[in-house]
């Protein structure tokens, strides 16, 4: 019997019509499908009437999923892995199980779709020409200007995931690391409520301090051509 593949599928990152028409011809193939958070899935599931055997599935209990995911290859099974929103993989769980599956030779295929950070990208208003994906910043403040003074000496954009608890003064420190950067800010991205807010941190920091506190936001940093102060 042929070992079944492991299917990466992208999935939308707020309106549930911007999934591809390639994920859902794929899902309608699976066997299992592995998520994130199954409640999440299930809104995609049922927003185009698919029913597939759902399996929780975080970086957390890999260890005790890994073994069943390996069995159920072995045994011709196609397996499909979703996250919350977006690509898997990219600030969400899924390193431990592709890294492991593509060391063992098992088959792997991407099913590409929207992405955050290239969505936000291309509505910012700064260069798009060259970018860098950083994440979410470490909890630590120094940590956090350390990071900023490394990479915003680069001659790219910054991109950068953010709590809506944090976003300001997350802000803050890019204004005291880098000076009066070029930003741009996006909270809930194509969802009813998407606000996107671009300009020098000076002439957009009070319309930041008046947006509600819940959201997912993601913040861009333009390359500047001023002499970033490392001890801010």
């Amino acid at each position: 019997m042929a070992t079944g593949s492991l299917f990466i599928i992208s999935g939308p990152i707020g309106n549930l019509e911007d999934i591809t028409l390639r994920a859902i011809s794929t899902l309608k193939t699976l066997d299992y499908l592995l998520s994130e958070d199954t409640r999440e899935t299930d809104k995609i599931l049922s927003k185009f009437g698919l029913k597939i055997p759902q399996i929780s599935y975080r970086d957390e209990i890999h260890l005790k999923i890994y073994p069943k995911v390996v069995e159920m290859l072995e045994n011709g099974k196609n397996i499909g892995f979703m996250t919350d929103s977006g690509t898997p993989l990219i600030s969400d769980p899924g390193y431990k199980l592709v890294y492991q599956l593509r060391n063992s030779s098992y088959k792997i295929v991407s099913i590409p779709g929207p992405s955050s950070v290239v969505a936000a990208l291309s509505i910012s208003g700064l260069p798009s020409d060259k970018f860098i994906f950083i994440g979410f910043l470490p909890k630590k403040e120094n940590q956090r200007k350390e990071i900023l003074f490394k990479y915003g000496a680069l001659d790219a954009t910054l991109t950068i995931f953010e709590s809506p608890y944090r976003i300001v003064r997350l802000i803050s420190e890019v204004k005291e690391t880098l000076g009066n950067r070029r930003i741009c800010v996006v909270k809930d991205l194509t969802k009813a409520f998407e606000t996107v807010l671009t300009g020098k941190i000076i002439d957009i920091e009070n319309e930041l301090k008046i947006l509600p506190q819940k959201g997912e936001y993601i913040l861009l940093i333009a390359k500047e051509d001023i002499k970033v102060n490392r001890k801010a």
